[in-house]
């Protein structure tokens, strides 16, 4: 079967960040994206978890987007300016997909 190579945009972040972020993945010209819950994590400053916490303000979630190459710049111009300064992270990993034409 033919594949076709994409970007993958995994975004960290803190819940109240969502809709902010949307809306500059949507205008940066992202054709779609997904949000998973983060349940549980380890990173720089220790041990983190959702379990006992009694209001989504402290919620971590991940938002997937597939992008083409040429449009990855763009997408991630226009939504570090909003995460660099936000618990979490940004990465970026090199995939294939069998329909482009959704990306």
């Amino acid at each position: 079967m033919q594949t076709f190579p994409k970007k993958r945009i995994e975004i960290v972040v803190e819940a109240p960040l969502l809709r902010r972020l949307t809306s500059r993945l949507d205008e940066a010209g992202a054709t779609g994206w997904s949000v998973v819950p983060i349940l549980a994590g380890h990173g720089r400053d220790g041990d983190w978890t959702a379990e006992g916490q009694i209001s989504s303000a402290s919620q971590m979630l991940m938002l997937i987007s597939i992008v083409d190459a040429a449009r990855l710049d763009t997408v991630l111009e226009a939504v570090f300016a909003l995460v660099s300064h936000q618990i979490g992270f940004v990465a970026v990993s090199d995939i294939a997909v069998v329909r482009p034409e959704r990306f």
